[in-house]
């Protein structure tokens, strides 16, 4: 469980600027989404992080799987996944989540998972059987992953390269002098490790923050000078959004200009593409990133 940081609601910051209204998830092609994810016993970082996007999302016909479970072993402050110890590995969760993606008639699958730090591999090895299960099903599918720092194993994050994956994605998060609070059980030169191991394999990188946590906008910047210096093709930044009064509050609401500012300096690092707006997520238009990426739009 999530642990309200000392005096969290005073100075909160609750009202929620117009650019950050989103639509209530309705329609058929939800309701046939939720249908699949719940009758597969599946969980999505959808539902389990509150992500603002599930009703675009989802309403057309696309979902983030998540996977080894529900419960995670860390203890992020800025994460809505529960905390605590995990029992049991579900060996045929990949089959199932391959078979939603067929059902669902997915050609872009993203697929991320909890961290499991109570097992050898992290979980790597059910990451490279959710891949190679995928595309048994749906040939023409293509997958991206968002993976855990697997403790820094870089033998565990071979086994995903292995699967050949269309994205890896690990997310920064936030900036270093942040780690602590936010991401107490991760080390930001670990996870840059992670990034530049899979950008020398030859896949394609991918990495993401959050802002709005107390980070200056120089400090942004650093991490993407960072990340480019890491060999990170792919960069996606957001606005952090507290899901409960429980975990971080947010410090300030980022203007759509700052973020403007953001996605001209990623450019100016020759990122092959940058998504940088406050409704922005790791895996929002996954798809569109990837295909940009491999071919950028002029």
């Amino acid at each position: 469980m999530k642990v309200r940081p000392e005096n969290a609601q005073t100075a909160r910051v609750t009202e929620r600027p117009g650019w950050l209204r989103v639509r209530a998830p309705s329609g058929p092609t939800y309701e046939k989404t939720l249908d699949v994810v719940q009758s597969n016993k599946l969980h999505t970082v959808c539902q389990s992080a509150h992500c603002p996007n599930m009703g675009e999302c989802w309403s057309s016909g696309t979902a983030t799987f998540m996977i080894l479970g529900n419960i995670c072993t860390r203890t992020c402050g800025f994460c809505a996944v529960k905390t605590g110890t995990p029992t049991g590995l579900d060996l045929d969760e990949p089959r199932r989540v391959a078979e939603a993606v067929r059902l669902m008639g997915i050609k872009f699958a993203v697929v991320t998972s909890v961290n499991r730090d109570e097992l050898a591999d992290g979980g790597a090895s059910i990451f490279a059987k959710t891949i190679r299960e995928i595309r048994r099903e749906t040939p023409e599918c293509r997958v991206e992953v968002l993976i855990p720092d697997f403790r820094g194993d870089l033998k565990a994050v071979d086994v995903v390269i292995e699967a050949a994956p269309a994205v890896i994605n690990h997310n920064m998060e936030t900036v270093p002098r942040l780690y602590k609070l936010v991401r107490p059980q991760a080390r930001y030169d670990r996870s840059l490790a992670v990034i530049e191991h899979v950008s020398r394999s030859g896949a394609l990188s991918k990495s993401g923050l959050m802002v709005g946590l107390g980070e200056e906008d120089d400090e942004v910047l650093a991490l993407m000078n960072d990340l480019s210096a890491r060999g990170c093709r792919i960069v996606t930044i957001g606005q952090y959004l507290p899901p409960t009064l429980d975990h971080l509050e947010v410090k300030r609401f980022v203007h759509p200009t700052v973020f403007e500012r953001f996605r001209r300096h990623g450019e100016s690092l020759g990122f092959a593409q940058i998504k940088s707006g406050p409704l922005v997520r790791s895996s929002y238009h996954a798809d569109e990133s990837a295909r940009d990426a491999v071919s950028p739009v002029s």
